[in-house]
């Protein structure tokens, strides 16, 4: 269960960090519900989606999954650093049709983590549920903090995510 959850705060930093840097452009509190909202969905369809992708490639290519988990753990906690050292120079209000492209941008990594969770032993109801409501509440959070703590901790929350991720990775690749 401490797993699931590390990996639900590790998939939520990158949301986490948008969100702090959206929260300070003064969005009312309906429009920080809906998009909280929609990025917790994302993170509960993604997983399930990427848990179909998954049973599909296992079944085409025969190997041990531990290196496909150890592969796709690195491959994203070492993205989420990276990602972090870039600037977001045009930040602008979101429209309400933008909700969607946001919830869908900070939540790919949960698809590609989804493929991981049958072969980690870990619960695929349950794994995808928790995901959700940690990216939920690590959104709204986020929003409403916003411009206090987005210069101290909006770059660092990514890193420490991807670290998070890519050490989980490394201990299934060993």
């Amino acid at each position: 269960m401490l797993l699931v959850f590390l990996m639900a705060v590790s998939l939520s930093m990158d949301a986490f960090s948008l969100a702090l840097a959206y929260g300070t452009l003064g969005m009312n509190n309906k429009d920080k519900f809906i998009l909280s909202l929609i990025v917790g969905i994302f993170h509960l369809i993604m997983p399930l989606l990427g848990m179909l992708a998954g049973e599909v490639i296992l079944s085409l290519f025969k190997f041990n999954p531990d290196i496909l988990v150890a592969i796709i753990l690195l491959f994203i906690g070492i993205q989420m650093i990276i990602s972090s050292f870039k600037k977001n120079e045009d930040i602008k209000p979101l429209k309400f049709s933008e909700f969607f492209l946001f919830g869908l941008a900070v939540s790919v990594d949960s698809l590609t983590l989804g493929i991981t969770l049958p072969n980690m032993g870990l619960s695929t109801v349950l794994a995808p549920i928790i995901f959700a409501i940690i990216s939920c509440l690590f959104t709204f959070i986020g929003l409403f903090i916003g411009n206090k703590i987005e210069k101290l901790l909006g770059d660092v929350a990514t890193v420490i995510g991807g670290a998070i991720l890519t050490i989980i990775g490394l201990v299934f690749a060993l």
